[in-house]
């Protein structure tokens, strides 16, 4: 299935998006689709057959937002460095365990909405991610499919980064990842019965129209279920949380002098196979 939430900020609507493509509302179904939902087996069973009965209200998708396509996030865990190009790209050695870093609930935001560019930022960066959102409580697994067990759904990721906030400002990765809006999420959240190898999917991005990234997940260092199985011996990680599971080479810390880093008034799109589009134009803080 393909699930999404959508309507003005706050006051989003669960729906889904049915095989022919018409946006179908969930709302006399369930209430929302958050971690509640997905650690609960008999509403999801209803949701499927809902779905699977084809008589769901049709929403007329013109003009209307889509928010991220699930509400209440606990925590955004993320993980960097987790492609072999573009640790290549960056200089960096591919790191012997995940490198796991944190961004705010609050940072997520809907595929298409507008990103701020922070104040006085010069170095704001893009990265298309695979995204996983947990189904089930996971603590201490004991391996890569245990992982992917624990996994309600696959969905595309912004993790949008100011790299002097990163890097030259002191202290860790947070300063720079945790600005207004730097977790773009969406359009749908994917069921794995249709992404049958998290591990064989395209990424890209565009910024401007000009093709910057286009990798594969096959690149990863530390495989979807392995991301999910390590962080479990961490963290406790609960229905509804999000994991991005890292970006391809293409970004713009890896490229020449001078780096074309992100300004108001630019635009990207990105994607990932299977699972939608985001487009985001962005502006001054």
């Amino acid at each position: 299935m393909k699930l999404l939430r959508v309507g003005t900020a706050g006051a989003e609507r669960p729906a889904l998006l049915d095989a022919d493509g018409n946006l179908r509302d969930l709302s006399g179904v369930v209430p929302d689709i958050d971690g509640a939902l997905l650690a609960d087996d008999a509403a999801m069973a209803r949701v499927r057959a809902a779905a699977e009965a084809g008589n769901l209200p049709v929403l007329d998708a013109a003009g209307v937002r889509i928010g991220a396509p699930v509400g209440r996030i606990g925590k955004v865990v993320c993980i960097g460095l987790n492609y072999h190009d573009h640790a290549r790209e960056t200089g960096a050695q591919p790191p012997a365990e995940p490198v796991v870093f944190l961004k705010a609930a609050d940072t997520v935001v809907g595929p298409n909405d507008t990103v701020l560019v922070p104040r006085g930022s010069v170095r704001t960066d893009w990265e298309v991610e695979l995204a996983v959102v947990i189904g089930r409580t996971a603590r201490y697994l004991d391996s890569a499919q245990d992982g992917l067990a624990h996994v309600a759904g696959y969905t595309v990721a912004h993790d949008v980064s100011e790299r002097e906030f990163q890097m030259d400002r002191g202290g860790t990765w947070d300063k720079g990842k945790n600005c207004e809006t730097f977790n773009p999420l969406g359009p749908w959240l994917v069921t794995p019965d249709e992404v049958p190898d998290p591990q064989k999917l395209g990424l890209k991005l565009w910024v401007n129209g000009e093709l910057k990234q286009d990798g594969s997940t096959a690149e990863q260092i530390f495989s979807v279920g392995e991301v999910v199985r390590y962080l479990s011996h961490f963290m406790t990680l609960y229905p509804g949380d999000v994991v991005n599971t890292g970006t391809p080479a293409g970004v713009a810390f890896g490229q020449p002098e001078p780096k074309p880093y992100l300004r108001p008034g630019d635009v990207v799109e990105l994607e990932i196979d299977g699972l939608g589009r985001q487009r985001q134009e962005l502006r001054g803080a």
